[in-house]
């Protein structure tokens, strides 16, 4: 699938690449996936934003600001990842990464596999299901979620996928440290780690959450 030539679009892409030190090469895959988020989102409004070089920022530049934490995992599910998000541009960039898309939604679950097939993402698969439904335990060394919920909300519809080291990667805006006060005693903060993501002035975390008592499968 060829990527649009917007000229501004293509140099906004460049410019946030080099920032965050990713492969310049990223940038026509990256933009394929835009323009068919573009195409699908007027029909199925698949996200409240619709400019291009807003979605450039606020869908891929900000999914690719948590690359250096996926890069090295074997295995990821990205949790209500809604049009792909961060899955699809984590699965563009890390291709030894294996990403499970979770989504409910039907229409969102059916753009994830066009999307899939026509960007011929070997290493990215969709699930059509509630969090809590997907029956694979401990099958996933991470999961992660965008503006999906808090962090004890994610951990108890989707803390049952996790290996028994796994790591919970959730990307927050602000540091949200009354969701950090509210994590289950099974589970504990390991970091937070401040993004920086090229051309976007609000706060962006991401929530490294781990098992207290690795072993033990809570």
């Amino acid at each position: 699938m060829t990527a649009p030539h917007d000229p501004a679009l293509r140099a906004d892409l460049d410019a946030g690449l080099h920032a965050l030190a990713l492969d310049p090469a990223l940038a026509e895959p990256l933009l394929a996936y835009l323009a068919l988020l573009a195409r699908w989102n007027r029909t199925y409004n698949l996200t409240a934003i619709r400019e291009p070089r807003e979605m450039v920022v606020r869908h891929l530049l900000d999914s690719l600001a948590m690359t250096p934490y996926a890069a090295g995992l074997p295995t990821l599910a990205d949790l209500g990842t809604g049009p792909g998000l961060p899955g699809i541009p984590l699965a563009i960039a890390l291709p030894a990464l294996r990403v499970t898309l979770v989504e409910s939604n039907g229409k969102k679950a059916r753009f994830l596999r066009e999307a899939v097939r026509q960007l011929g993402l070997g290493n990215a698969e969709v699930a059509e299901s509630r969090i809590e439904a997907v029956d694979r335990p401990g099958a996933f060394a991470a999961i992660t979620a965008r503006a999906l919920a808090t962090l004890p909300d994610i951990l108890a519809a989707g803390g049952h996928l996790l290996t028994d080291d796994g790591r919970l990667l959730a990307m927050k805006g602000q540091r949200p440290d009354d969701e950090i006060a509210a994590l289950p005693a099974a589970w504990r903060l390991e970091a937070v780690h401040p993004l920086r993501v090229p051309g976007l002035a609000a706060d962006r975390h991401l929530v490294v959450v781990a098992r207290t008592a690795p072993g033990t499968g809570a």
